[in-house]
């Protein structure tokens, strides 16, 4: 197993070197890195956080028995696990036939400060539109707004040009915003009739 290092970030670049010399414990230090953001962008994607943990281990697996189809030259080691399980993702959404909306009661992710967020109604609400997206619309969302990760990053992950995610980003937000208004109908007043002055006639 060769892994090319000489344009991989130097902590990625030691733990991909130890691991193509059969190091396990290197493997076990990438998964520990690694694993959030793939965890992340699964639990995004699918709503579920059980089928995030079975995408996400997936993954992991996979590298194990393909670790020398990393190529450095088109992008780091977090961009090629996220193109890895978007790959898996679309393949069980094939199989599936469909994509299962985020629960209300979802287990929270991993993560510090996201389980205040997720007990929230207006984060749920959010989250279950964001689950309604289409899926290239849905990738740009999390991948950018959920995730944080910059255009450069998520173009790696998708294997689009930037100004395909920025597209697809703006449209993803109006389609958000538009999901998310309040669907009420404008106050009005009862009707009522216009009142009348009665007056007592002397004879």
């Amino acid at each position: 197993m060769v892994v090319t290092m000489d344009l991989l970030p130097s902590s990625d670049g030691r733990l991909m070197e130890r691991f193509g010399a059969g190091d396990r414990e290197a493997f076990a230090e990438i998964y520990r890195i690694h694993h959030p953001a793939v965890f992340r962008f699964s639990l995004g994607m699918t709503g579920d956080p059980i089928k995030a943990g079975e995408v996400t281990q997936d993954v992991f697996v996979w590298l194990m028995h393909h670790a020398g189809q990393f190529d450095a030259a088109r992008g780091d080691l977090g961009a090629f696990l996220g193109g890895v399980a978007r790959k898996m993702l679309l393949r069980r959404a094939r199989e599936d036939r469909r994509w299962l909306p985020l629960a209300e009661a979802a287990q929270p992710v991993p993560e510090e400060g996201t389980r205040a967020m997720e007990t929230t109604m207006e984060t749920a609400a959010l989250r279950k539109a964001i689950a309604l997206l289409p899926d290239h619309y849905r990738e740009a969302v999390v991948l950018c707004d959920l995730e944080g990760r910059s255009y450069e990053e998520a173009a790696a992950v998708l294997e689009c040009a930037i100004g395909t995610v920025r597209s697809r980003l703006h449209r993803a937000r109006e389609l958000l915003a538009r999901k998310m208004q309040p669907n009420r109908e404008p106050h009005r007043e009862p009707h009522r009739e216009p009142h009348r002055e009665t007056r007592r006639v002397c004879l």
